[in-house]
């Protein structure tokens, strides 16, 4: 079985949109798994957060990482790129979640190396199963690297 069932995931959401956080936090209270979710709430955030500046230099660093690509200071995108672009980081799997289904993004994203790219629902049945088959996928299916 996966080493994932063992341990406790440390997910970092990187999210402006209070309503998408707490129905985040909603889904992953459904999953088989606990997990701990850490929150970013803009780009800059999130690089603090992974780079361990500032407030965060304690902090875990994530499993997984869900990026929203429209985001204050930094978008997506570009935390994308300076989190592959970094020896220690880029092997954590990034997903972006996202309302964006333009292909410019799409491809954006994949060639700067997201490990998938979700659109958002916005009905929020299907957003919550959206979050649970994440779960499942890159918490339950697939082994991490460390």
């Amino acid at each position: 079985m996966n080493n994932q069932k063992n341990k406790l995931a440390h997910i970092l959401l990187v999210e402006d949109n209070e309503g998408d956080v707490l129905l985040t936090m909603e889904a992953f209270e459904e999953c088989k798994l606990k997990i701990e979710l850490s929150v970013a709430r803009n780009g800059k955030e999130a690089l603090d957060f992974v780079f361990k500046k500032g407030a965060f230099k304690d902090v875990k660093t994530p499993d997984l990482i869900l990026l929203d690509i429209n985001m204050p200071i930094f978008n997506g995108h570009e935390v994308l790129q300076q989190i592959k672009a970094d020896s220690k980081l880029k092997k954590i799997p990034v997903i972006m979640l996202t309302t964006s289904s333009n292909q410019m993004d799409i491809n954006k994203a994949y060639e700067n190396y997201c490990n998938s790219y979700v659109q958002k629902p916005l009905n929020m049945v299907e957003f919550l199963d959206a979050i649970l088959k994440i779960e499942q996928f890159w918490l339950q299916l697939t082994s991490l690297a460390k």
